[in-house]
């Protein structure tokens, strides 16, 4: 059998680690040959796949990354992409495609499965917000950033007695934002799931400051007012149809300014959290995922995806994956007692 690899979608610490995975399992156990296809489904719209053996593998295990590159490419939004896509796997033999990525990459996967190509799919995504999983790869690496990030910032605002605004990514789910507020003890933590008061989040702010304290608020990019729109600074969508994120830290920390009179200083962690070298839960969880996803490729079980069930990898329908995000679930905010507005 000819196995296609593919990484799709934002990059994220983890992904060498499933292709290693993938291909030493596949070709050690299994005896199959593999293809790496280029830059994401882009690859397969333009026929650029390379040979993907032992020998490529090697070395990459705690590379942030993809070694076969990435992109947000819609092979659906593209003319005749459906064909381009068949006649790529044809010419290269390809039997089946391993698919690793978030919503969008393994959303495109879903409806290549219910067109007829043999896919398998594995959830990355530092958001964590794929569903049927209970963890993404890439994600505790990016929580664990956050977190070094919003330590350093609690001792520079507090030697200027300043606020500080923390954004951090999250399109849909705040899953980033709870996670490395907790563990940095954030003050104030804004999610998509909850649309904020501003007038609420700058009392909070000022209570702090009241105490002697300077407060840090770490807000999720996709967090938005209760009474406003999404704040972006560009309003262009990619071929998803998303809105490119970020700025919503920027307009909150001149809001807090302008509110309460205090000076108030932004930091964008932005692709910092997606870059460098995967954590050990990371490369665990990715490792395990490429091992049981080649399995279900040697099992003819298509159109599935792998996911973290308790301590347990299982297959899950794609089509039950890529239904809706997983969101932030509501008893984790009363359980930490945090302020979300």
């Amino acid at each position: 059998m000819r196995v296609g690899v593919l990484t799709g979608g934002g990059d994220c610490p983890g992904l060498n680690a499933v292709i290693r995975s993938v291909v030493r399992k596949g070709v050690q156990e299994h005896g199959f040959d593999f293809l790496g296809v280029r830059d994401g489904w882009l690859g397969l719209l333009k026929n650029d796949v390379v040979p993907l053996g032992i020998d490529s593998v090697r070395g990459i295990l705690p590379r942030g990354g993809t070694i076969l590159g990435s992109s947000r490419t819609n092979p659906l939004k593209h003319d005749n992409g459906l064909q381009r896509v068949r006649e790529t796997l044809a010419a290269h033999e390809m039997d089946a495609l391993v698919v690793i990525g978030g919503e969008d990459t393994l959303g495109t996967a879903t409806e290549l499965s219910r067109q007829g190509i043999d896919v398998v799919g594995v959830p990355k995504t530092i958001d964590n917000d794929v569903s049927c999983t209970d963890f993404t790869f890439g994600f505790d690496t990016a929580v664990g950033i956050a977190t070094e990030a919003i330590d350093r910032l609690h001792t520079t605002a507090e030697s200027h007695m300043r606020a500080l605004v923390v954004e951090v990514m999250g399109r849909h789910s705040g899953w980033i934002a709870l996670h490395a507020g907790i563990a940095g003890g954030a003050n104030v933590i804004l999610i998509p799931e909850r649309p904020f008061d501003l007038d609420q989040v700058c009392e909070q702010v000022m209570r702090r400051f009241e105490i002697n304290y300077a407060p840090i608020v770490v807000v999720a990019e996709g967090a938005a007012p209760r009474e406003g729109q999404l704040i972006v600074k560009d309003q262009s969508l990619d071929e998803f149809g998303h809105v490119r994120l970020s700025g919503i830290g920027e307009w909150l920390a001149q809001e807090i300014t302008a509110r309460t009179d205090k000076d108030a200083r932004t930091t964008v962690l932005g692709h910092i959290q997606r870059g460098g070298t995967p954590s050990a839960f990371d490369r665990w969880l990715a490792t395990r995922f490429g091992l049981h996803a080649i399995q279900a490729v040697a099992d003819g079980d298509f159109g599935r995806m792998v996911a973290l069930e308790g301590t347990r990898i299982v297959r899950v329908p794609l089509a039950d994956a890529t239904a809706r995000n997983k969101v932030v679930d509501p008893s984790l905010y009363d359980e930490f007692e945090v302020f979300y507005g």
